[in-house]
């Protein structure tokens, strides 16, 4: 199957094809490019005007075609530009659940050459301060929800630098200077075009924020070049893998499938989009990718894996990506046996591995459909490997091979690049076309995390003979959470601001649902009390809820630690949880 792989691989690539790689200089280091890439993200949206009439967002019950979407994008576009000034170089921040307004005000920011910030819906009134105030927006675009947390702090925020408040979906009291979606955005009366706009590949696209090991998060500035390169890389590996699939039925090496009748054309994907817009992985691997293919992507006001499947019988879901918790819930929920599921093609998804357990379970469920996975980060736009049908069934413990804009390698402790070999281990570091241009206002950040155009994933990993990677360990004090990064110390730092704390650890432990949860271990200061609701009550007005420990074991005695001081929290952990 890897023979077939690879000369798929080669022919996709060769010089002259759709797909064929090139190095060039960006920002001073060598990326590896795809020269037939589109310009930037813009162009991407113009070719989907191309699809009209076709369905293309559904919400719930609420059903929109692309000319409808469009209609909507090009009449926001003009309000941000003509009534607010926004242009390139600008932002606009996007804090919202799933609703179709964030779709329409993320394409029309990027088509506009400003850049959308994707703020974490989960955030408290503290956090949006903070991402607020570093990104700097001119308009902010948001729920009722998220309105309601902003409104405390709108004022101070004003009183820096002007920000106009949009609402959706929101029937309370507007603050002075803001106004509602329904009475700004006018599809009937749009105009027939976008406003004109200069857009290079390496102005900023979006600023998705990444939990901070310092206490603050980091805003990642994605490029226009990246999430171009990151769609044509999720097209190609899939292209790449379906080749693949067919070469080896040619050669009798796979059976051939049943045949089903009448050949009729190829349907549109569907695609589930069950995690939060404000990551990659929902935008950049799911609405990105789809709405070039003109394909529907259907939204959810929350999770539930009743519904899901609801609604994929309901719409003919092609292609689910999610947690890995998404899929085990789905299998297991009663509703499965009941309900059509047969639309499937691929199902899996990112944002934390994929047991082998639960690769086999979904090749064994699905009608006619495969595993799939793929690993990447927010720092990488989206996608780094990927993996999917048989491929993934042979190779259940990896998440596949690295796309073809990037460079791969393995360095060790003193960031040395280590010879490939079968048991080789190290940090995995990547550079290419695909690598985000750094972190906005934290120079220190950027220079420690990209070296030489070298980004540094924080992960511990192997390549194999095929050179598919096999992650087995974080370098990053980190816990993954469901799909959320939550890094220790932001946790600790909000913690140590409680009077009664004298030391805490943070850490992760194994969690049957969510993969990991978040644990504490907490010290308290001589004659103080606190109890794990006190101290629960304590971070949610610091943290968001994702954040907040779990499981928290108060001590008697100080926490252990090395000969320099530093907390040894795997040895904690085994003390604590076994």
């Amino acid at each position: 199957m890897f023979d077939h792989f690879d000369a798929a691989w080669n022919e996709l690539t060769a010089e002259g094809s759709g797909f064929a790689v090139t190095e060039i200089e960006v920002r001073g280091n060598p990326m590896r490019v795809f020269p037939s890439a589109p310009p930037n993200m813009r162009a991407i949206w113009e070719l989907a005007q191309l699809h009209g009439d076709k369905p293309y967002l559904v919400y719930e019950d609420e059903h929109y075609t692309y000319a409808e979407i469009g209609a909507q994008v090009r009449s926001l576009a003009h309000l941000l530009r003509d009534v607010h000034g926004v242009g390139a170089g600008d932002r606009v921040a996007i804090a919202m659940r799933n609703y179709p307004e964030w779709v329409v005000s993320y394409w029309a920011t990027v088509c506009i050459g400003a850049a959308a910030v994707g703020m974490n819906a989960w955030w408290t009134t503290q956090e949006m301060a903070y991402g607020l105030r570093d990104s700097r927006p001119k308009v902010l675009i948001a729920d009722d929800e998220r309105v309601e947390r902003a409104l405390p702090i709108l004022d101070d925020l004003r009183a820096e630098a002007p920000l106009h408040v949009i609402t959706v979906r929101s029937d309370r009291d507007l603050p002075d200077d803001a106004s509602r979606w329904s009475d700004v955005v006018d599809a009937g009366h749009a105009p027939d075009g976008l406003p004109d706009a200069e857009i290079e590949p390496d102005d900023d696209v979006t600023i998705f924020y990444t939990s901070g090991t310092t206490g603050f998060p980091k805003g990642a500035q994605l490029t226009h070049r990246g999430s171009v390169h990151n769609v044509m890389n999720l097209v190609f590996m899939s292209m790449t893998s379906a080749a693949a699939e067919a070469k080896a039925i040619a050669a009798g090496d796979l059976p051939a499938p049943e045949p089903t009748g009448d050949a009729e054309p190829a349907a549109a994907p569907v695609f589930m989009a069950p995690t939060p817009l404000f990551h990659v992985t929902a935008n950049n691997c799911l609405l990105q990718p789809c709405t070039l293919a003109g394909g529907s992507i259907v939204l959810m006001y929350k999770w539930d894996a009743g519904r899901a499947l609801e609604l994929i019988e309901r719409e003919r879901v092609t292609n689910f990506s999610g947690v890995p918790t998404m899929s085990r819930e789905m299998l297991l929920h009663p509703d499965w046996e009941r309900r059509d599921t047969s639309s499937i093609k691929a199902m899996g998804g990112g944002g934390a591995p994929i047991q082998p357990d639960l690769v086999d379970k979904i090749d064994k469920s699905l009608e006619g459909g495969a595993p799939s996975t793929g690993y990447g980060l927010t720092e990488t736009h989206g996608i780094v490997t990927a993996n999917s049908a048989k491929l993934y069934t042979a190779k259940p413990a990896s998440c596949g091979r690295v796309v073809p804009t990037l460079e791969a390698r393995l360095e060790d402790e003193a960031g040395n690049p280590l010879e490939p070999g079968p048991n080789v281990v190290g940090e995995l570091c990547v550079r290419g076309a695909i690598v985000i241009k750094g972190y906005l206002n934290r120079p220190d950040a950027t220079a420690d995390a990209i070296r030489d155009g070298w980004f540094h994933t924080g992960d511990i990993a192997r390549i194999d003979e095929d050179g598919f990677v096999f992650i087995v360990d974080r370098a990053k004090d980190m816990v993954l959470r469901g799909g959320e990064n939550v890094y220790c110390s932001e946790v600790e730092a909000a913690i140590y601001e409680h009077d009664a704390v004298a030391e805490a650890a943070v850490f992760g432990v194994p969690d049957e649902r969510l993969g990991e949860a978040v644990a504490a271990a907490v010290v308290l200061r001589p004659g103080a009390s606190l109890t794990e609701d006190e101290l629960s009550a304590f971070l949610a007005e610091r943290i968001a809820k994702f954040k907040i420990p779990t499981t928290v074991w108060f001590r008697d005695e100080e926490l252990p630690r090395n000969a320099n001081g530093k907390f040894l929290k795997r040895e904690l952990r085994d003390q604590l949880v076994g």
